[in-house]
């Protein structure tokens, strides 16, 4: 046991950094001695959807616990980090501390916001002139790799939007899906892989496009989707079961017909 510890009926950010210190350092956890910031990367991904997760259930408890663990991720980063005299917690924390001032001089400057469209662009605006970015392609390589596809997707676009590049409305995005749809289908048909891949995507590029034309989120549509085909999918195991049917021994065609029924 680390003898400098002392044990609280309520713990501060204080405690927290300090508990870190303890499990990394000698005598204390071996596995959190062990990690590195690539080892628990997945970690903070999986902790983060965590979060949304508790949001979207309106589960105040949980959202509680959910962002106490994503808090621990920055912190084990952070450890790391002071470990190696990289920076520490306070950097960390002035830093997002100065990005908040300097992004905000409708708050905390003379530039004037009067609705949140205008806030949003005194902050890109200020985030522009910070990293010294041009316009055009600049922008689009700013934005995360690592990000979940139709989501980098949603944010290239509208970098492309703010230059210009985009349909006048909705029309257009949804005549370049079909397009790209037809495209596809010429490459399945060919039965070439690189080129039905290339062809997927950007028929989910297209796709994308069209959510952001109707103010969808392509993310959140998607999951709901495929909510709704699980909930579809159990309704027809049931329906099946109640005819003393097994999915196993169904042909498509007599599934089909008892999916069209639940629909």
């Amino acid at each position: 046991m680390i003898d400098s510890f002392a044990f609280k009926d309520r713990y501060s950010i204080d405690d927290l950094l300090h508990i870190m210190q303890c499990l990394r350092a000698p005598g204390g956890c071996p596995w959190d001695a062990a990690q590195t910031h690539e080892s628990i990367k997945k970690n903070l991904i999986e902790e983060t959807y965590e979060v949304i997760e508790a949001i979207n259930k309106q589960d105040k408890e949980l959202l509680l616990e959910e962002l106490g663990d994503l808090l621990l991720q920055v912190v084990f980063h952070t450890e790391m980090e002071n470990e190696q005299g990289g920076f520490t917690f306070d950097d960390v924390c002035n830093g997002v501390c100065q990005k908040l001032v300097e992004r905000h001089p409708h708050v905390f400057g003379t530039v004037h916001a009067e609705t949140a469209e205008d806030a949003l662009s005194s902050w890109d605006n200020v985030k522009v002139a910070k990293k010294g970015q041009k316009k055009g392609s600049a922008p689009m390589l700013t934005v995360p790799r690592e990000l979940p596809a139709l989501m980098r997707a949603d944010k290239i676009q509208s970098k492309a939007k703010k230059v210009g590049f985009d349909w006048p409305d909705v029309s257009g995005a949804l005549d370049k899906l079909e397009e790209e749809t037809a495209e596809l289908k010429e490459a399945i048909a060919a039965g070439d892989p690189a080129q039905i891949s290339m062809e997927l995507g950007d028929l989910l590029f297209s796709a994308v496009n069209v959510s952001r034309f109707v103010d969808c989120d392509a993310e959140q549509a998607l999951t709901a989707s495929s909510d709704k085909f699980i909930a579809r999918f159990q309704r027809l195991e049931a329906l099946a079961a109640e005819r003393g049917l097994e999915l196993e021994q169904m042909s498509l065609t007599e599934m089909d017909k008892l999916w069209d029924e639940i629909k």
